[in-house]
């Protein structure tokens, strides 16, 4: 049956070829070739473009610094359509028609979650920058996953630690009906039960309705201190503006996908103004201090992102890179780092996905001498050498635990005001280890 379905699609694929990728299929001769699946168009699109850049970026800058020993990389990238349904078949053609051995993406979590069982058969290396990216918690002897932004569990430790500190009782969520928002909803409530606050109970809806006015009022009824919102920005918008108009009973707490210019540029001006959110901080753990361990205060810098941000706007004319973007340059740049290592050290520039997984985790050791971003030239010079470097990048100091997820520490509050998002101080993740 699964045969039978790819056959389907991947028919359906040649129909779609004109509009399946943003760049040029010509590649330089002999290129090692990454494959991308990113929304171009449809609800998430505004993001699309935005993390194309930030890629095409990565791949000039790893072949300023010599490529995979001489040899170009370059990218294949098509069009998810914001939908599962056109996604799974550019998906699908990536993997069957180009013939990828390196994936990065999807943003959506359902078309992650569908490609699963081609990365294990066919062995590929499947690289999941994006918030919203499924779990990679599996022992497997064939295929590779890496997950880079913070799991659900760290931003619901972060939004609990930072609703208990503000001393608040109650709690209760306005949740969609997907896996990743639905499991921030979960780690929320649960966290902030094991530190003795209570939650009332939390209402979920379904993407696309005609409205939410009668989920708003049976969400605020409950009479919670706080409640939070996780949704997409899209879904967000329509909630807020329906809830502006109700009278904006109640106080929200603003989940991780909220920080987005889609949802300042579709709600009611103002109508945000001073709720707190919570996302993956850009600040290395190097730049982070303790300030007070009894109260779990921390400090931390910015000028690598700060950094990151002026390299990004001098190639794109000003552009802004968006937080997402930033993992999304890392992403690539592990996969070349980890290939130029596997080159020297076990003979071969196209290992499996299973042993390139591993290779980066090893990399990535924290007893490695840090190779930044800043420095590509020199760093894959070094790992053409067979010296081990770990990577420090442009979203992140990295560091993975046996699965391949990487570890995060510290988790950034925010704020809006206006037109703008507005950082505020950053909470620590000290929760108890996932199981």
């Amino acid at each position: 049956m699964r045969c039978t379905e790819t056959g389907l699609l991947l028919g359906l694929a040649s129909l779609l070829s004109a509009s399946c990728s943003s760049t040029s299929p010509e590649h330089p001769r002999d290129a090692v070739l990454i494959g991308g699946l990113l929304p171009f168009s449809g609800s998430e699109s505004a993001i699309g473009r935005n993390i194309e850049q930030a890629m095409l970026l990565a791949v000039e800058d790893v072949n300023a610094a010599g490529g995979l020993d001489g040899r170009p990389f370059d990218l294949v990238l098509r069009d998810s359509h914001s939908s599962w349904e056109r996604g799974l078949n550019e998906l699908l053609a990536l993997v069957y028609r180009d013939q990828v051995s390196y994936l990065i993406g999807p943003e959506e979590n359902d078309l992650a979650r569908e490609i699963t069982l081609e990365v294990k058969d066919r062995d590929l290396f499947h690289m999941l920058p994006g918030y919203a990216a499924p779990s990679v918690a599996r022992n497997e002897t064939k295929g590779g996953w890496m997950r880079l932004a913070p799991s659900p569990f760290a931003i619901g430790c972060a939004l609990a630690k930072h609703a208990f500190r503000e001393d608040i009782g109650t709690v209760n969520s306005l949740a969609a009906r997907d896996d990743y928002n639905g499991s921030v909803d979960i780690e929320f409530t649960t966290h902030f039960v094991a530190l003795r606050g209570r939650a009332l109970p939390s209402v979920t809806f379904t993407p696309g309705e005609h409205t939410y006015t009668t989920k708003i009022k049976s969400t605020f009824d409950s009479g919670a201190d706080r409640t939070l919102l996780a949704a997409y920005p899209a879904t967000a918008a329509t909630i807020v503006t329906e809830w502006t108009v109700s009278g904006r009973p109640g106080t929200w707490l603003l989940g991780p996908a909220l920080r987005t210019e889609v949802l300042l540029a579709n709600i009611p001006p103002g109508s945000l103004d001073g709720y707190i959110g919570i996302a993956p901080s850009l600040s290395l753990r190097g730049e982070c201090r303790v300030v007070d361990e009894a109260e779990e205060t921390v400090e931390c810098a910015t000028g690598n992102a700060a950094a990151f941000t002026r390299h990004f706007s001098r190639r794109w004319n000003g552009d802004a890179p968006f937080p997402a973007a930033h993992f999304y340059y890392d992403g690539v740049v592990l996969i070349a780092m980890g290939l130029a290592y596997s080159q020297a050290t076990a003979a071969t520039a196209s290992p499996s996905g299973h042993a390139l997984q591993r290779t980066i985790r090893e990399l990535n050791s924290p007893d490695h001498e840090a190779a930044s971003w800043t420095d590509l030239g020199a760093s894959m010079a070094k790992l053409r050498a067979g010296i081990p470097l770990r990577y420090v990048g442009a979203a992140a100091e990295y560091e993975f635990d046996k699965y391949g997820a990487n570890m995060h520490h510290v988790m950034q509050r925010w704020t809006i005001d206006g037109d703008a998002f507005v950082d505020l101080a950053p909470v620590s993740v000290t929760c108890r280890t996932e199981q």
